[in-house]
């Protein structure tokens, strides 16, 4: 979510360069910046959602947010194994939480037989 000073920064500099499929907008400068090491290049930026957080950027806009890509992947660039982005769960009630895990009464199942501990020759 923007405030006031973003969303006129945004207006008078910005051009937008499109939406994810979240509807966060992705914005650039119109006139590019001299960087630290003299180089120009224009300023990227991206218009979260109330609440959201940088984890929230899908894989297709962050290298190009992050000056890595020219442009966004396109959709159809995608591989059938990549699986859809989705938030940090961290810290969330669907976090991963392992077997034995204290979120999961803590019990883990008993050891077996099949674990010998080395000893060094001594």
């Amino acid at each position: 979510m923007a405030n006031l000073g973003t969303r006129i920064y945004t207006r008078f500099r910005g051009r937008l360069v499109g939406k994810d499929a979240d509807g966060r907008c992705y914005y650039e400068a119109r006139t590019p910046n001299r960087t630290g090491g003299g180089e120009k290049r224009h300023e990227r930026w991206v218009i979260y959602h109330k609440g959201e957080d940088a984890s929230a950027v899908p894989p297709e806009w962050w290298g190009w947010l992050h000056h890595m890509e020219a442009a966004p992947l396109p959709e159809s660039a995608r591989q059938p194994w990549q699986q859809p982005w989705q938030p940090n769960q961290t810290g969330t009630a669907d976090a991963y939480h392992p077997p034995g895990s204290d979120c999961r009464g803590g019990q883990r199942a008993s050891t077996t037989s099949d674990y010998e501990a080395w000893y060094p020759e001594g």
